[in-house]
């Protein structure tokens, strides 16, 4: 059995799930979480919806519950050729996180499929080498693999990597295969017209291929065999289903600003100078003016000043 045959979460729309359902899955990873969320158009109780069957996501203006005519998110979707729309309001007003959170991860989803999805005559080889997905770890390279989906059989390289196998014609690069590990139902050698050969079948969600590589000698054959359903094995225990995506960095707890206060090694000099301007500008005692007096310097009269504090010195101050 192929993990796609296992795996519904990206691929079906359920109501009222139980609690084993809610929980993730091998490969599933918890990006956001988000409280106060209005199911504006149904009615209380749980929902999953796969972004495999997400047909549009958009934002509307919606006429909700709680809030009244607010924005709301949209999501249109098809399972088994049902069609359910459903509409989202975020209760915290101002708050877009509903909105970017869900359409950011979709579009990292649509954008991973060759992580997930069998492929045929895609854009896989450059210069005579893969294009490795991110995550994507090539094991073994194999050249002068016969695909034996002609009665002639085509000679090409054959890759194994910890996420999919590949397979290309040497003549021409666009003749190729992608099978992902999520799309193998069995992998098995078996006698064929050709001598014993690699089969690969895949799910049934991918077309139900069945695919024959002739590889010399046949030790080296059972050697690929081996190492192929060892990484299937290991795939299936914990898939890499391509999508990547992180939030942007959140703010850092009070604990981890809070750096320990450094003495300085240093002497504070303690002599009589006043500074004026300081002295004016917190004079917080001050409940009154003080008494005139005439200033033979001015030639007017002013306040009487502090005590400490000359003319001189507050004219520096301004200056």
């Amino acid at each position: 059995m192929s993990v796609l045959d296992a795996l519904w979460e990206d691929r079906d729309v359920r109501f009222d799930l139980s609690s084993q359902q809610m929980k993730t899955r091998p490969g599933e990873v918890l990006i956001d979480c988000l409280d106060s969320i209005e199911d504006t158009k149904g009615n209380n109780g749980d929902r999953a919806v796969g972004y495999n069957c997400i047909l549009n996501i958009t934002t509307r203006t919606a006429n909700s519950k709680l809030r009244g005519q607010t924005e709301a998110l949209y999501i249109l979707t098809k399972c088994n050729s049902t069609r359910f729309e459903f509409i989202f309001t975020n209760l915290v007003p101002g708050s877009p996180r509903l909105f970017t959170s869900v359409m950011a991860v979709h579009r990292a989803y649509e954008t991973s499929k060759m992580y997930r999805d069998f492929k045929l005559r895609s854009a896989l080889i450059q210069n005579k080498q893969l294009r490795l997905l991110p995550q994507e770890h090539v094991y073994d390279k194999i050249n002068g693999v016969w695909n034996l989906s002609s009665d002639q059989g085509n000679l090409g390289t054959f890759f194994i990597t910890n996420v999919r196998i590949v397979w290309h014609a040497n003549m021409n690069d666009s003749f190729n295969v992608s099978i992902p590990y999520l799309q193998i139902r069995s992998i098995k050698i078996r006698d064929s017209k050709f001598g014993l050969a690699l089969v690969i079948e895949s799910s049934q969600q991918s077309g139900g291929y069945v695919l024959g590589f002739k590889i010399d000698p046949v030790e080296k054959l059972q050697e690929s065999v081996k190492e192929i359903n060892s990484l299937h094995k290991v795939y299936s225990a914990s898939p890499i289903f391509g999508v990547d995506y992180e939030m942007e960095e959140k703010p850092q707890p009070l604990e981890a600003l809070t750096v320990e206060q450094i003495q300085d090694d240093v002497e504070i000099d303690s002599d009589d100078h006043t500074d004026a301007f300081v002295a004016y500008f917190a004079d917080g005692n001050k409940q009154q003016d003080r008494e005139p007096v005439f200033s033979e310097e001015l030639g007017l009269a002013i306040e009487k000043l502090k005590d400490g504090f000359t003319l001189q010195g507050l004219w520096e101050v301004m200056s």
